[in-house]
């Protein structure tokens, strides 16, 4: 339990860091770079969520004897343990960087998300209408918990394909190889 603890900690931290560094950069007080950001953060939060969960199941892989199976199942159950614990640590990450390192990303995101409705033509109304929505949807709660569950999802979806690599082979006549 403490290898996934730890690389989801670290995992957490780092796209904490990535955040920030956007936030000090600017990116994420001005809405037309709001776009950039988004594309940033998204590669960014990539990057980190595939470094820390195939480091992750490897050192899960390495704890265990080489006597024992470390299958597919086992490799995927790192993985998601990983993931789930650098969500479960985002939910902090994210309510404080939304709460108070950067109280004004709401009225970024829901400027640069008017812009993009402007832009196809929607109407005085249906704008109205979206910005309410828009502004529920980046409250602070509402922030995290997407956050959660996204961070949650997509952290499956990479221990999914990690697990296919990061799991240990059997040998058909001994105990599995040891990679």
């Amino acid at each position: 339990m403490k290898t996934p603890l730890t690389y989801g900690f670290l995992m957490a931290i780092a796209g904490a860091v990535l955040a920030i560094s956007l936030y000090l950069l600017g990116y994420h007080s001005d809405a037309s770079k709001f776009g950039t950001a988004q594309i940033l953060g998204s590669v960014g939060g990539l990057l980190i969520g595939i470094a820390c969960i195939t480091l992750g199941v490897k050192a899960r892989r390495a704890e265990v004897p080489a006597s024992e199976p470390f299958g597919y199942g086992r490799a995927l159950g790192a993985g998601v343990m990983i993931a789930l614990f650098a969500s479960l640590f985002g939910i902090v990450t994210n309510f404080a960087y939304v709460k108070f390192i950067n109280p004004g990303i709401s009225d970024v995101i829901t400027q640069a998300e008017i812009a993009k409705l402007e832009a196809k033509g929607l109407s005085g109304a249906q704008l109205e209408g979206a910005e309410k929505m828009i502004r529920v949807m980046t409250g602070p709660v509402a922030y995290t918990a997407m956050g959660f569950l996204g961070g949650f999802f997509f952290g499956t979806v990479i221990s999914l394909v990690a697990a296919a690599f990061l799991k240990r082979p059997a040998t058909a006549d001994g105990p599995p190889v040891v990679n």
